[in-house]
C-alpha cells in the first residue's frame, strides 16, 4: 500500500433484525419495498457518501443488494449512509480511499471482491470537478487530477472487473451532460468524461459475449453539493428554469436509471448512455 493512503472500513457485516429506518427522508425498509430485486447480487460504487452517490448505495441497498463503497474524505457523510442503510436493514460497507492515488482503484476492488466474495455490479460514480478556467489559462496538474479520477480510475476499476466481475454482471459508468453541452472553462472536466462514454461502448462489446452490460447515464444539473459548490444560486435557478421540466435534478432521479440498468430490467441495454437531464440535454 502506498505510503499515505489510509483504507478503512467502517462497518462490519450486518446482522439481526432487518427494521425500518428515515433514510433520504423516506422511511422505508429496504427489504420489504421494491421486491429485492437484487438480493443475492454484490455491488461496489464509488464516491457513495453524498449526492448521487449517496442515492445510488441506498437505493441498491433497498433494492436488496450487499454493497461496498468508497469515500475520500467526509467520513461523517459515509458513516450516516453506513448507519441510516443498516438501520434501514441493508448490507453495506464504506471504504475510505481517495481514486485519484495510483494504487485506489484496485486496492477498492479487491478489498471490495474480498468482503463482498464476488462481483455482481459497478457503478463508478466518483468525480472531481475543477473551477471553470479557459483552456489558456489551466493548469497541466488540474488536467492530471482530474483525469486521475474521473478517467483513470473508471478505467482501472473497470479492468478488475473484466477480470473478475461474474458473468451476468452490470456496469454503470456515470458521465455529463456536458459533452454534448459543452460549456466554457469546464474542458478537462468535459473530456474525462467523454473518454468515459468512449471507453464504456468498446467495453460493452468486450464483455457481452458474457452477459455484461456496460452502460453510462449522464445527469444533468442535480442538486447535489458539488453542484452548488461550483455555482451561485441564481446560475442555478437559470438552469432549473431552462429544464423542461422547470427544476433541478435529485439524486434520486439519477439513482433511478442506475438501478434500472443494474436491475434485471434492464438486462437488453448495452453500450448505451442514457441521459438523465430532465430534457435538458
Amino acid at each position: 500500500m502506498r505510503s499515505g493512503l489510509r483504507t478503512e472500513v467502517l462497518c462490519p457485516p450486518l446482522s439481526g433484525s432487518r427494521g425500518t429506518s428515515t433514510v433520504g427522508g423516506l422511511r422505508s425498509s429496504f427489504r420489504s419495498r421494491g421486491g429485492a430485486v437484487l438480493e443475492g447480487r454484490t455491488a461496489v460504487v464509488t464516491g457513495g457518501s453524498r449526492g448521487i452517490g449517496r442515492a445510488v448505495v441506498e437505493r441498491l441497498c433497498r433494492d436488496g443488494a450487499d454493497v461496498v463503497f468508497n469515500y475520500a474524505t467526509s467520513e461523517e457523510a459515509a458513516v450516516d449512509v453506513v448507519r441510516g442503510v443498516e438501520a434501514a436493514g441493508g448490507k453495506v460497507r464504506a471504504i475510505r480511499l481517495d481514486l485519484k492515488q495510483p494504487d485506489a482503484p484496485d486496492q477498492l476492488m479487491q478489498a471490495a471482491d474480498a468482503h463482498l466474495g464476488g462481483l455482481d455490479i459497478l457503478v463508478n460514480n466518483a468525480a472531481m470537478v475543477h473551477s471553470p478556467v479557459p483552456l489558456a489559462e489551466t493548469e497541466a496538474d488540474v488536467f492530471d487530477s482530474v483525469m486521475a479520477v474521473n478517467t483513470r480510475s473508471v478505467f482501472l476499476t473497470m479492468r478488475y472487473a473484466a477480470r473478475h466481475m461474474r458473468d451476468g454482471g452490470r456496469i454503470v459508468n456515470i458521465s455529463t451532460m456536458n459533452t454534448v453541452r459543452p460549456v466554457p472553462g469546464i474542458g478537462p472536466y468535459a473530456a474525462s468524461k467523454g473518454a468515459i462514454e468512449q471507453l464504456s461502448a468498446v467495453v460493452a462489446r468486450e464483455l457481452g459475449p458474457r452477459g455484461i452490460t456496460v452502460n453510462t447515464v449522464s445527469p444533468g444539473a442535480t442538486d447535489t453539493d458539488m453542484l452548488r459548490g461550483a455555482n451561485p444560486s441564481q446560475a442555478l435557478e437559470t438552469v432549473a428554469g431552462m429544464t423542461p421540466l422547470r427544476r433541478l435534478g435529485e439524486p434520486s432521479d439519477v439513482a433511478d436509471v442506475i438501478a434500472f440498468l443494474a436491475g434485471p430490467d434492464g438486462r437488453w441495454i448495452n453500450g448505451q448512455n442514457l441521459r438523465a437531464t430532465g430534457g435538458l440535454a
